[in-house]
């Protein structure tokens, strides 16, 4: 059996935890930069703030609606998301941290467990340490895990925010009650293929001659379709290891330059290569992207890439971060305004298992150096150690004027008690 628990409206829930004036509240939640919403409660749906929405436009329309908009607080939210992960890890040795806010359980050798007291017990416990609701949802298969708790989620009061599908009829029920657009994994353009075929239900899409599915669309749908139908097929995932690993931000204003521009992209390729150690990956290539804002038509236009490859796997700060400044004096134009820069690493490898140059190699100091930067860093929860090509004072030159204080992360802003 698995189990799919899930965060309510994680990123408003994280804010109300510290502030219970906003409990009940409408909530929206800004992208990078104060741009657009990325997430909304309950109550903010409700008035159809839509998703997505740029604030600039709807700015009036949550001020009329009494919608509280704040700045995306992402320290706060991944403090209390290790949290609740540690929390949810109690309860078995089989865990897939998912997302931010989503975690899968296996339940081995649960036979004789009353899953849905355990599901309750998970639920509490969350909600009493860390003050975060969540979800969820129980089934023979991650796949019908998901549906599970998307139904424990549409029907709070009746479930109590548990739902465990644990019989072919609650199965077929719950598949029949599921649109097909709601089934995970399963994008538009895959939903437009289905439809046609006349899958409007997810039951529908269990309905389909599997060999035909595997024939026509690809091997993770037809794991899915298993999935689906009792069938395990998509397997816990435990550990896993990005293909690529980008960093991508707008510029808090349109920069035209080329110093600017730098310090800013040194900073993108430092944060992928701390990714990269994190993960024990070093990096073959590096691209380097530099565009201007598309939304004002009325300047220039410019948008560039640059593709650098290395002699050898890195995952050195002082070495990537050196040759995407390289890359973005060979792609900069003067007299463009610059609005967003991106930078990818890929080609990736185990730091400690690669092919060797006989002729050219990394300097030998750089990675004692690296760990000893990653272990002053990781203990003081900031980056108190940069190198010289990034703002001392600033990592992200981010708009953000409606952040909430960082509770969990910044000693400063501790709550308190008088």
């Amino acid at each position: 059996m698995f189990a799919l628990i899930d965060c309510n409206n994680f990123y408003a829930s994280c804010e109300r935890v510290f502030n219970p004036n906003l409990q009940g509240k409408p909530i929206a939640i800004l992208s990078n930069n104060d741009g657009c919403v990325i997430s909304l409660s309950d109550e903010a749906k409700a008035l159809q703030l839509p998703f997505g929405a740029p604030i600039f436009k709807w700015d009036q329309f949550c001020k009329e609606k009494n919608i509280q908009v704040l700045s995306s607080n992402y320290p706060l939210y991944g403090d209390m998301s290790e949290r609740v992960m540690k929390i949810i890890s109690q309860f078995s040795p089989d865990i897939e941290v998912y997302s931010i806010d989503e975690a899968f359980l296996q339940f081995r050798g649960f036979e004789s467990f009353n899953l849905d007291e355990y599901g309750h017990q998970i639920r509490n416990r969350v909600l009493q340490w860390t003050g975060i609701p969540t979800c969820v949802g129980v089934a023979t298969t991650k796949g019908l895990s998901k549906v599970a708790n998307k139904i424990a989620r549409k029907f709070p009061k009746e479930t109590g925010g548990v739902y465990v599908i644990d019989s072919e009829e609650k199965r077929i029920k719950a598949l029949q009650w599921t649109p097909i657009e709601n089934v995970w994994g399963i994008g538009y353009r895959l939903q437009k293929k289905l439809k046609a075929k006349g899958c409007i239900k997810a039951y529908d899409f269990t309905q389909l001659n599997s060999e035909w599915v595997r024939k026509n669309f690809s091997i993770t749908l037809w794991k899915l379709q298993q999935d689906l139908l009792g069938n395990s097929a998509i397997e816990l995932d435990e550990s896993i290891t990005k293909k690529a690993i980008a960093t991508t931000r707008s510029f808090e204003y349109t920069y035209s330059d080329i110093d600017n521009i730098k310090e800013r992209v040194a900073t993108f390729a430092i944060s992928c290569a701390e990714k990269l150690r994190k993960q024990k990956s070093s990096c073959h290539m590096l691209i380097v992207t530099l565009s201007s804002d598309r939304h004002k038509k009325e300047l220039a236009q410019h948008c560039a890439n640059k593709t650098i490859i290395f002699p050898y796997p890195t995952n050195s700060s002082l070495a990537i971060s050196k040759s995407a400044i390289e890359a973005v004096k060979s792609i900069y134009k003067n007299g463009i305004k610059y609005k967003r820069a991106g930078v990818i690493v890929t080609g990736l490898v185990p730091e400690d298992n690669f092919q060797l140059n006989m002729f050219i190699h990394e300097n030998p100091k750089h990675k004692p150096l690296m760990n000893a930067i990653d272990h002053i860093n990781k203990k003081y929860k900031a980056d108190k150690i940069k190198l010289g090509s990034q703002d001392l004072e600033r990592t992200w030159k981010m708009r953000q004027e409606r952040l909430s204080p960082k509770y969990t992360t910044n000693i400063k802003d501790i709550i308190k008690v008088i």
